[in-house]
């Protein structure tokens, strides 16, 4: 582990704003996704239903009350430590518009648009870089005691890390604000790990996104989970009505105990179809290539040689995967894989064959 500070508002070295539905615009958009971490063939029939009956009522104001409930309701809480976002990437932006931080810390590698948000609000950010010689894992002592405002991912984005919520509540300190990003743990079995719905945490805020395991990423809609105090001073810096009508019919429909069934059966699918692919490249050993493990998130990190060159070879054998190097602590020796379903695996694994083959010749 080592810090750097990182400040100004723009970062050379990283592009922090590269996502990865940039791999399947344009001339990527008839690719084979394993680029973006949104479970396929999502949102499910009954999901998009519940959106489409939300439409009638387009003419009046959006009413977030019962959706607010709902949420509330889900991770046992009430609903004045609830506030419903337009997606994680609002609430990562009224954090750091609406906390009065002096030392921000980013744990990285992670989703780089909290520190984006963090730069644009004209915060100088400090990065914590996990090891990949400790497994990208936190470390006793990782972050800095100074830091007033500490956020990390769980499980992380694009390490597939899963830490321990003993060792991410340890991070907490009075007067630090601790913001867990758990856009993911929904696609862990039993969500193991999680600190949602605690109120013993000094300054917890835990983040998460109905995006990704339901396929919502273009209606965007998230939430926070936190102390009254600090739901009160994010929703100050709130746009009025900022989650829209459908998006709301769609939050309280994934919290009801069928959604959640569902998507416990789904996390469950994940896990076997990522162990398939786990299983698959791991015969690439011998060219050179290396799976970050355990890997417990819809998606997989590897680092292969020449990966530049792979993901080109891959994309003209018709599949996107993601970039690594935009990530504080990778470099353009990583990729990001998404788990997909066993027969798309398959597909893949003989084009990162072809590929790998391409590379090396």
């Amino acid at each position: 582990m080592h810090t750097d500070r990182a400040h100004g508002p723009t970062d050379r070295a990283h592009d922090l704003r590269h996502h990865g539905d940039a791999e399947v615009r344009d001339d990527g958009a008839l690719l084979i996704d394993l680029a973006v971490n949104v479970r396929a063939d999502t949102p499910p029939v009954w999901l998009r239903e519940r959106i489409a009956d939300s439409l009638t009522g387009l003419a009046a104001y959006p009413d977030g009350r019962t959706a607010r409930a709902a949420v509330a309701a889900r991770h046992g809480l009430p609903v004045e430590h609830v506030l419903l976002t337009a997606g994680a990437a609002e609430a990562f932006v009224l954090l750091a518009r609406a906390l009065k931080v002096r030392q921000p810390v980013v744990v990285h590698p992670q989703f780089t648009e909290p520190e984006a948000a963090l730069r644009d609000a004209g915060h100088a950010v400090e990065r914590v870089l996990l090891r990949e010689a400790d497994g990208f894992r936190l470390t006793p002592g990782a972050v800095p005691e100074d830091a007033d405002l500490v956020l990390i991912g769980n499980p992380t984005n694009p390490t597939s890390v899963l830490h321990p919520a003993a060792a991410v509540a340890r991070l907490a300190r009075p007067g630090r604000t601790l913001v867990v990003d758990e856009a993911f743990m929904d696609a862990v079995p039993g969500e193991r790990e999680t600190l949602a719905g605690r109120t013993d945490i000094p300054g917890l805020v835990v983040l998460r996104s109905l995006t990704k395991t339901w396929g919502l990423a273009g209606l965007r809609i998230g939430y926070v989970l936190a102390a009254p105090e600090t739901i009160a001073e994010l929703e100050r810096v709130q746009p009025l009505w900022p989650v829209s009508t459908p998006a709301l019919a769609a939050a309280e429909a994934c919290m009801d105990s069928q959604a959640l069934a569902e998507a416990a059966h789904a996390a469950h699918r994940v896990t076997a179809d990522r162990a398939h692919l786990v299983a698959g490249l791991a015969e690439f050993a011998p060219d050179g290539l290396r799976v970050m493990e355990p890997a417990e998130a819809p998606f997989v990190l590897v680092r292969v040689p020449d990966a530049m060159a792979v993901r080109r070879h891959l994309r003209d054998l018709g599949f996107a995967v993601r970039r690594g190097d935009t990530f504080p602590g990778l470099d353009d020796q990583w990729l990001r894989l998404a788990v997909r379903d066993r027969a798309t695996v398959n597909r893949f694994l003989q084009a990162l064959d072809q590929a790998l083959t391409l590379a090396g010749g």
